[in-house]
């Protein structure tokens, strides 16, 4: 299966000339030494992306650290431990930590919502101090968008022209409109996420006189007339005195002539 889905060299260097037409960044995923040199020297990539299933491959991390690369670490399948000692070999050999971006992932084609485990991400930050993405297998687009919520900074999902075509991974992929979609959606993320603040936006200004009640009168009062329960009611707009001013209101006389719903201003 593997060996008809592969893709020689020189269609890595075709796909390469037609990135760069379109200003696409050119990435491919390296198994082994021999193809990680490859897409180093010959195809002149600036990030390396290691696969879940080669997190415990010691010769690779340390070759590929040694490039002083950018590295994306997929951990599907791992513990805290495989990726503690895949960090630290890649640190010992001369990758920064401030390369390597850690993605949290499910190898499962599809992977099951119930497994996606996504609050690992905001551990893995925590725990290891280093950039975190993720890798999703799961359908649709609602994983990733709560991935980037939960802090993820690169994300890798499957595409495909058609989720009906033979091979392993088209079923999980999506389609270049669902691609777009998801796209979309992350990139609104941090403006509807905002600051960690609580303040009154432009259009709250706006709409908050009109939208907050007043005290008002619920029946004609006659100026030096006792202000009671009876006399005032609450209503829109939020023009005059607020209904948090109640009890400082009722007691009081009435300074003029009042009509029915006008807005009390004593």
């Amino acid at each position: 299966m593997l060996k008809g889905l592969e893709l020689k060299k020189k269609d890595h260097i075709r796909l390469l000339k037609y990135c760069k037409k379109k200003k696409i960044k050119f990435l491919s995923t390296a198994f082994d030494q021999e193809s990680l040199e490859f897409l180093i020297k010959k195809c002149k990539i600036d990030c390396i992306k290691i696969p879940s299933g080669e997190i415990t491959n010691l010769p690779l991390l340390e070759k590929a650290a040694n490039f002083r690369k950018k590295i994306f670490l997929s951990t599907g399948m791992s513990t805290l431990n495989d990726i503690n000692l895949a960090l630290e070999t890649l640190k010992n050999n001369g990758c920064k930590l401030k390369n390597i971006t850690v993605l949290h992932c499910v190898t499962n084609y599809p992977a099951n919502p119930k497994e996606l485990n996504l609050a690992a991400i905001k551990l893995i930050k925590k725990r290891f101090k280093v950039n975190v993405g993720y890798s999703d297998h799961s359908l649709g687009i609602l994983a990733p968008i709560i991935a980037t919520c939960y802090g993820a900074q690169i994300i890798e999902k499957h595409f495909t022209l058609n989720k009906n075509l033979e091979g392993p991974d088209h079923k999980a992929s999506l389609e270049p409109s669902e691609l777009k979609k998801m796209i979309n959606s992350i990139k609104e993320i941090p403006i509807m996420v905002g600051r960690r603040i609580k303040t009154l936006s432009n259009s709250e200004k706006k709409n908050k006189k009109i939208a907050r009640k007043s005290i008002v009168a619920k029946k004609k009062i006659l100026s030096g007339e006792i202000f009671t329960k009876s006399n005032l009611t609450c209503k829109r707009p939020g023009h005059g005195i607020s209904p948090m001013n109640w009890y400082k209101i009722l007691g009081k006389k009435a300074k003029k002539n009042y009509n029915i719903d006008e807005i009390i201003k004593n």
